[in-house]
């Protein structure tokens, strides 16, 4: 899937917002992925995933044992690259404020694991999740996303393979620009407070 068909069905979706978000790494941009709304569509979703899991070199893809993704948002696609790759998925989660596996998850010793997410800007969320992939004994082999917005900075530590690459602008709170600093910001994202 090249780049113009992965943002395609972006707009397909009526995924990609504009205005003035405030992002989970707490950055702000003027535009906003909505993936829970590119993933709402069972076959959108399945589609997406197989082109993400044919981005993954195949002699990594061979080792694969399972996928984890941080919950909430990494849920759909993380299941979805499960169904591509012939493996299970399974989530993490942070009932206590820091990522674990729950709901009778579990992870053997050693077991070769893929962390998916939807959206990188940071990487902090994905790094998070690796950590508790290892504390549960796994060994994260590569990262996969939907979408890094990181400007292709980030380090995930481990082989790192996005669907796309979407580089908008993103300002710390003292960065914003006149048009952004004069509109409230809104959490759209699976952080937002109700």
């Amino acid at each position: 899937m090249q780049d113009e068909e992965v943002l395609a069905e972006f707009r397909a979706s009526k995924a990609l917002l504009e205005g003035h978000f405030l992002l989970s790494s707490g950055r702000h941009s003027a535009h906003y992925l909505q993936c829970a709304r590119v993933l709402m569509d069972p076959m959108r979703a399945s589609r997406l995933a197989a082109a993400l899991a044919a981005r993954i070199p195949r002699d990594l893809r061979k080792d694969i044992a399972k996928v984890v993704s941080p919950a909430m948002g990494g849920v759909i696609i993380g299941h979805e690259m499960g169904r591509a790759l012939g493996v299970e998925a399974m989530f993490v989660e942070r009932p206590t404020g820091t990522f674990e596996l729950r709901r009778g998850f579990a992870i053997e010793p050693g077991e070769k694991v893929l962390m998916v997410e939807d959206v990188v800007t940071t990487g902090l969320s994905g790094k998070e999740a690796m950590k508790a992939i290892a504390d549960a004994g796994g060994e994260v082999i590569a990262a996969a996303a939907l979408v890094d917005r990181s400007g292709g900075t980030v380090d995930m530590g481990v082989p790192f393979y996005p669907l796309i690459a979407i580089n908008f602008p993103t300002y710390a709170p003292d960065e914003l620009p006149p048009e952004l600093a004069a509109t409230e910001a809104v959490k759209p994202g699976s952080r937002a407070k109700p």
